[in-house]
């Protein structure tokens, strides 16, 4: 199993960045794909980026987020730059392996125009 605690969420105005970050416990974390989902009021969750050999993004943010990791730390990380009110979301932290599939608890992203 893998627990996962998001951070770093927060109030900021359009343009302006945030970085995200999820500590993970629970081995082996290297063997798990870790990405970044978020869910918008009224909307369902969404995929935001990917990692594991190779990053992959959603066209939305491609350009503006990066997606990273540091497997010595437990971490995965997102880098959000140009922040738009569109981005307004809950942010998760997933880690995924086979059949096994592990959620945070969510951070909070408000971007305000």
């Amino acid at each position: 199993q893998v627990q996962l605690v998001e951070s770093g969420g927060g109030l900021v105005q359009a343009g302006d960045s945030l970085t995200l970050s999820c500590a993970a416990s629970g081995r082996p974390f290297s063997s798990y794909a870790m990405g970044w989902f978020r869910q918008a009021p009224g909307k369902e969750r969404e995929f935001v980026a990917t990692i594991s050999g190779r990053t992959y993004y959603t066209d939305s943010v491609k350009g503006r987020f990066t997606i990273s990791r540091d497997n010595a730390e437990n971490s995965v990380y997102l880098q959000m730059n140009s922040l738009k009110p569109e981005d307004t979301a809950v942010y998760y932290c997933g880690a995924h392996r086979f059949l096994d599939t592990y959620w945070g608890q969510g951070t909070q992203v408000t971007v305000s125009s």
